[in-house]
């Protein structure tokens, strides 16, 4: 993929407990990685430097409005008429498109703890978003649907780290399958920092999901 000359990136790390964002945008792309100005923090509006070998998460939207998203790693700075750093570029192959709804949901195991009215439940979800998740109902409950209860969510990264998000959920409803019973919640009180690492979570289990389809 080719990315137009003056194309807007925004940078999240990735093995980092920051959730500064930084923008930037494209000055040069050869030889199989792209070239960018000095970014600028969105939290303090100052020229950012970017240390060799920091990895981030990538993402910008192309002429056709579409969205995309990839990982990325400092590479070097490179001085030239005007300051320049390196990043690594990936194949077409590793960039995906970000669908349009809010919060993409991901098949993906999580270990979730809930308490409601002082019973403790410990569940593994079927899938989750930024914005809520679906448990695998594997015992007998006494929540029902519009019940909203206390969670702890681990979120398990590509890094090792694990981050545990406490939020409030609310049951959307119950559903009983044939072989199973799952209880889609949605998230009713999230903070913002929590709400960043679901949505860095969800992205790197895309990423995965996405290798293990195109190795086959």
């Amino acid at each position: 993929m080719e990315l137009k000359i003056g194309t807007l990136i925004t940078l999240e790390p990735i093995n980092s407990e920051s959730m500064e964002r930084f923008k930037c945008k494209v000055v040069e792309q050869k030889d199989g990685n792209i070239y960018i100005d000095y970014p600028v923090s969105t939290t303090t509006n100052k020229t950012s430097f970017l240390s060799r070998g920091s990895q981030f998460h990538a993402s910008f939207i192309d002429e056709e409005k579409i969205a995309h998203a990839f990982k990325t790693e400092v590479l070097g700075r490179v001085k030239a008429n005007i300051p320049m750093i390196m990043l690594s570029f990936p194949t077409d192959e590793e960039i995906y498109k970000i669908q349009r709804r809010e919060f993409v949901r991901v098949l993906t195991p999580v270990d979730v703890a809930i308490r409601f009215k002082d019973e403790y439940y410990q569940f593994v979800t079927e899938d989750i978003s930024a914005g809520g998740l679906a448990i695998i109902l594997n015992q007998k409950v006494s929540f029902k649907a519009n019940d909203e209860f206390d969670m702890t969510i681990a979120l398990p990264f590509s890094n090792k780290d694990v981050k545990y998000i406490q939020t409030r959920a609310s049951v959307i409803r119950i559903i009983e399958r044939d072989d199973c019973v799952i209880a889609p919640l949605h998230f009713t009180d999230t903070d913002e920092l929590d709400r960043q690492y679901l949505v860095r979570f969800c992205f790197e289990r895309q990423l995965l999901i996405r290798k293990k389809e195109t190795a086959f």
